[in-house]
């Protein structure tokens, strides 16, 4: 039987919220940093996700945005080799949908069963924006999820499915806009989502023959909080059986927002519980999923949990402006990164590989071709690594650093891996009078900037994410 075997998230560390100038709202909205996009938050879910489970086993990737960082080119390569993944693996993105998170499930499930590949990894990730100072960009956040699906040691089966499709014209982005529009309120939930949703779900339900009653939690997409309540009452849930949604944890992450909320239920379950799954999005597309006791052997993920609570409030609404200037910034500008240096360097740039020295062992990173302590020639094999930790050997600050403005001063750092390797990294997500030589670093995969229409994509270092849990300083 198919199902999860894995789940990972991501939700940036800044939040607009009480203590932001200028924001005036009662609730947080989680926001990407400047070096952030749909795409480094999908690859944040996916290392979240895979952990310690061996990467050559996964046999796809599918990744699932309305915000693609191309038009024409697969987002989905970049993350998988970001992931460090093999090369002969099914990749593909899924776009222009709400639902397209949960199409990539539905896809790769299909796949599993069909015997075509054994694991598959889908991410959904989103950084949509709306009209400044607008209510829709009051609430949408920016996040990412991330399930691993497979046949064996599954953590929950997926019992069935079911899909519909809706022509109607209620939220849209037109291609090259900047900002996600929309029709009038009433036209747009009585003849879209509260009339397609609670059909598609009460559907599936007759169709298993099960009930409202038979579901232990239920996980369903809403443009927001009120919508969100009246739609579970109008199913027949009971308050203790709805998934928490944190519209005011961290705002409506579009696409990822469905199996975001799924790793938050899976999160807090038990073997044997149902999970009722829905999205939304020109049509609707259900889930009903059963709990099994290999939920007790998940460990070390940051879900939804821990990414909620470590967090860093903004100091202004004026400075969350000028990151989605940043963000929304012209790709097609001059300049930008060499492809064929990309391309010659990117196990080294995407998937952060050193070398490990087969006579002394010696990690080393970057990857050389003389071992720095044998000597030893031509004679290593490739080593991971993303998912080391790291040490502060020496900094610096600079002022004039080709970042934005309000993220200066940037501070470079020469990193001493753990078992070996040093190198030069920019730091991000973090306070600048607060580094220090000697503190931990892990490492993130951002987005350096973009021009002549390349996104240049590398690592960078940053505090360890739960040195923030229940921090919220500016």
């Amino acid at each position: 039987m198919a199902g999860i075997v894995s789940y990972g998230a991501y939700v940036p560390l800044r939040r607009l919220g009480p203590g932001t100038e200028g924001w005036n709202l009662p609730g947080e909205k989680a926001v990407a940093n400047w070096d952030e996009d749909s795409l480094t938050m999908a690859v944040a879910a996916a290392t979240d996700c895979l952990g310690d489970i061996d990467r050559r086993t996964v046999d796809g990737l599918y990744f699932a945005s309305t915000t693609t960082p191309y038009g024409e080119k697969l987002a989905a390569t970049t993350a998988a080799w970001a992931a460090d993944l093999r090369t002969d693996i099914l990749t593909a993105d899924l776009t222009d949908s709400l639902r397209s998170g949960t199409g990539a499930l539905r896809m790769a499930t299909d796949t599993i069963k069909a015997g075509t590949a054994k694991r598959l990894l889908v991410t959904a990730s989103d950084l949509r924006m709306g009209a400044p100072r607008g209510g829709m960009d009051n609430n949408l956040g920016d996040g990412a999820a991330a399930l691993l699906i497979g046949n064996t040691d599954v953590i929950a089966t997926i019992e069935g499915s079911y899909s519909i499709s809706n022509e109607l014209l209620d939220v849209w982005r037109a291609n090259g806009g900047k900002y996600v529009r929309s029709w009038e309120d009433r036209f747009v939930y009585e003849e879209g989502y509260l009339k397609i949703l609670p059909k598609a779900v009460g559907s599936f339900l007759e169709k298993c023959g099960i009930t409202t009653e038979d579901i232990n939690k239920a996980v369903f997409y809403a443009p927001d909080l009120r919508r969100h309540r009246q739609v579970g009452s109008q199913l027949g849930f009971q308050p203790e059986q709805i998934q928490e949604p944190f519209f005011d944890k961290m705002g409506n992450t579009g696409t990822a927002f469905s199996l975001m909320m799924l790793v938050a239920a899976l999160e807090d379950t038990a073997p044997g519980e149902k999970i009722l799954l829905a999205s939304y999005g020109d049509g609707a597309d259900v889930f009903l999923l059963e709990v099994t006791d290999k939920i007790a052997g998940i460990r070390g993920r940051r879900g939804m949990k821990r990414n909620l609570s470590s967090k860093m409030i903004m100091r202004s609404y004026d400075e969350y402006l000028a990151f989605r200037e940043f963000a929304a910034s012209d790709p097609e500008k001059p300049g930008g990164a060499s492809a064929s240096v990309i391309h010659r360097e990117r196990d080294a740039i995407y998937a952060l590989r050193g070398v490990k020295c087969r006579v002394c062992g010696t990690l080393q990173y970057p990857p050389q071709r003389v071992c720095t302590n044998c000597q030893a020639k031509d004679d290593f094999e490739p080593v991971r690594f993303s998912d080391k930790k790291g040490k502060v050997f020496t900094f610096t600050l600079k002022y004039g650093g080709d970042i934005p403005a309000f993220a200066r001063p940037m501070v470079d750092t020469m990193v001493d891996f753990e078992g070996g390797g040093r190198a030069i990294f920019g730091m991000t997500d973090m306070e600048a009078e607060e580094v220090k030589v000697g503190m931990d670093v892990e490492m993130s995969f951002r987005t350096l900037g973009a021009g002549g229409g390349i996104h240049n994509y590398s690592w960078r270092c940053m505090p360890p994410r739960d040195s923030w849990l229940e921090k919220e300083t500016g």
